[in-house]
């Protein structure tokens, strides 16, 4: 079942929006693509073998380019921030690495992932390695707020997973839980990118803020947009199979809205698909009508549009110019990937 109309001219507007950014980014995004090649490189054959299978695997690189956007937005002209897009990129990867393994995932971005290849153990330890390389990187730049910037985005993350691991199969999680989630293990790390931007050109700390909250509420808008396509037939095109999160059961929002508007009947479905994880092939196609009938879907998205206004407003501060643009049409391009 899909919830979504695959649109030509919508599917333009999304590329459109983030090329733009990438764009006035491309020369220190390629400078920062060499320096992870670089830095992933170990006599250990298989760390640089398995880090360069899930590293070009196909992602938009949209972590590490939004540190780069924000240091040209904030007006730095040196070159530290090409090491800590990579940086941003690594603690990234390793989490894809360490996420996959728990959730016992096969597939990554449409191809094959690295615990399906290499297996669970070389996959932790290779994410281990890249966030070992991430520090390195830090200490390399020298700044000791870079370095707590990012340290406290890393052990943030890490709690936000554990955090996702206790409300799973809880169908009595509620949406503060949940959001608290998302902040921890998604929005952290646009924050962090985002913030040191800011900090790398010296710029006061309102604007270091302002980037911040940019990050931040981008962030959970992104993760909002991904739970509802875990129930959308959209996730054959991102490499993903629909309902990945309701076999698995975790709770996100789409589940919780459902869950709160239904009756007792389909309480009782959530909590033995969810809680007890007795599925049948049938009840991904049952879930997905009760959050339509619930309207859980829609108020998904509405509430990403909500953290995408507050992003957006968060650039207020910086004056026009054509990078802000491309920074407010990527809020655009997270939410519309619904569409």
């Amino acid at each position: 079942m899909a919830i979504v109309v695959n649109l030509e001219d919508e599917r333009g507007k999304k590329a459109k929006s983030f090329d733009a950014l990438v764009a006035l980014v491309k020369d220190d995004l390629e400078k920062v693509n060499r320096t992870i090649v670089d830095r992933m490189h170990s006599p250990v054959e298989l760390i640089p073998q398995l880090a360069g299978h899930i590293i070009a695997a196909g992602g938009k690189r949209l972590r590490p380019v939004l540190t780069l956007a924000s240091a040209k937005l904030a007006g730095h002209a040196g070159e530290r921030h090409i090491k800590l897009a990579a940086c941003v990129e690594f603690i990234h990867t390793a989490t894809l690495l360490h996420d996959d393994v728990v959730d016992e995932s096969e597939l990554r971005r449409g191809q094959a992932s690295a615990n399906a290849l290499f297996g669970n153990k070389p996959s932790v330890l290779v994410g281990d390695f890249l966030f070992s390389r991430s520090f390195e990187l830090m200490v390399e730049d020298g700044s000791l707020a870079v370095l707590a910037i990012l340290s406290r985005a890393s052990s943030v993350i890490a709690e936000g997973e554990v955090l996702q691991l206790i409300t799973a199969n809880d169908t009595e999680t509620g949406e503060d839980a949940y959001l608290e989630v998302i902040r921890s293990k998604t929005a952290a790390l646009f924050a962090a990118a985002c913030r040191i931007g800011a900090v790398v050109a010296d710029k006061p700390k309102v604007e270091e803020e302002a980037l911040e909250s940019y990050g931040l509420n981008l962030g959970i808008a992104f993760q909002l947009i991904d739970d509802v396509l875990d129930y959308s037939a959209k996730q054959a095109v991102l490499g993903k199979t629909v309902g990945d999160d309701f076999r698995e059961g975790k709770i996100t929002l789409p589940v919780i809205l459902a869950f709160r508007r239904g009756d007792d009947e389909e309480r009782a479905f959530w909590r033995r698909c969810l809680e007890e994880l007795d599925q049948t092939d049938e009840d991904i196609a049952r879930a997905i009508k009760l959050m339509e009938k619930h309207g859980s879907l829609a108020a998904t998205i509405a509430r990403a549009r909500h953290y995408g206004e507050i992003a957006r407003d968060a650039l207020g501060i910086f004056p026009d110019s054509p990078v802000k643009q491309a920074m407010i049409d990527v809020i655009d391009f997270c939410i519309d990937r619904a569409y």
